[in-house]
């Protein structure tokens, strides 16, 4: 795919990987809506794609409520004049012993990082079917074919989004609509609290930065890619994890055991 003037829908553009994404998109010459919560950060990010000579329209919204998508799917729509691609890329994270998981974060988990990309994905499906083209593009995580302790929630809403991702990608076959799931691993991101960073210095997890994540979602998506996993290591273990599960349970009962004393429980 080529993205000059392409028409795209970023959600959870204001900072991290999603803002990388942004400024990177930019660069190729597509034309963005910009989709987060935080205003402030949000026209920031739409202020350096101007400046650059980029277009970019800032849509503040929450997409886990249905007002917010209403109101994210309009306004993106009016302001690019339709939609080629939809980047589901706002998302939320645990790390927490389930037993002790607060409901209501569970609750907001699920809607962040499943709901939410499954219902956008429907908004605006029907637009690109009728033009025969375009694209939905969901960031997932290494998390969602491996399940990690101790990030349980996180786990299941991007092994849900996985296969979202290949059910719908079938489903599309011939309509000249796409899907590409990509798998990151850890982002050094503002999503991840201090206790995930002393975890992941202390078991030596590899953390990368977002900026270099977004250009490879970029490259991804200019290749029509249908599933990309970063780093070598981690595509090997997520095919193992697949073939042998009980294999992979044993490699990781050290780390499990190290990762435990990080994840602070919860108060009910």
């Amino acid at each position: 795919m080529q993205l000059r003037d392409q028409r795209i829908l970023l959600t959870g553009a204001s900072s991290g990987i999603g803002r990388e994404l942004a400024l990177e998109l930019a660069r190729r010459g597509a034309r963005i809506a910009l989709v987060a919560r935080r205003s402030e950060p949000l026209q920031a990010v739409a202020g350096e794609i101007t400046a650059m000579g980029g277009t970019a329209v800032a849509v503040v919204a929450d997409v886990t409520t249905s007002e917010g998508r209403a109101a994210c799917i309009a306004q993106s729509t009016r302001a690019l004049g339709g939609l080629d691609v939809l980047i589901n890329g706002a998302g939320t994270s645990d790390f927490a012993h389930f037993a002790c998981a607060d409901p209501v974060q569970l609750e907001q988990i699920i809607k962040t990082n499943l709901l939410a990309p499954m219902l956008l994905a429907r908004e605006v499906l029907p637009q690109m079917i009728r033009q025969k083209s375009g694209r939905i593009v969901n960031i997932g995580s290494i998390f969602g074919s491996i399940g990690f302790a101790y990030f349980a929630a996180y786990s299941s809403t991007k092994f849900g989004l996985r296969g979202f991702s290949e059910a719908l990608r079938r489903e599309l076959h011939g309509t000249g609509v796409g899907v590409t799931y990509a798998a990151p691993r850890a982002v050094k991101t503002a999503l991840n609290s201090p206790s995930v960073l002393q975890m992941a210095d202390a078991v030596g997890m590899k953390m990368d930065e977002p900026v270099h994540i977004a250009a490879w979602i970029v490259r991804a998506i200019e290749k029509d890619r249908k599933d990309a996993y970063y780093g070598a290591a981690e595509r090997f273990f997520v095919k193992l994890n697949g073939l042998f599960p009980r294999l992979v349970d044993r490699g990781l009962d050290k780390q499990n055991r190290a990762m435990r004393d990080f994840a602070q429980p919860t108060s009910r």
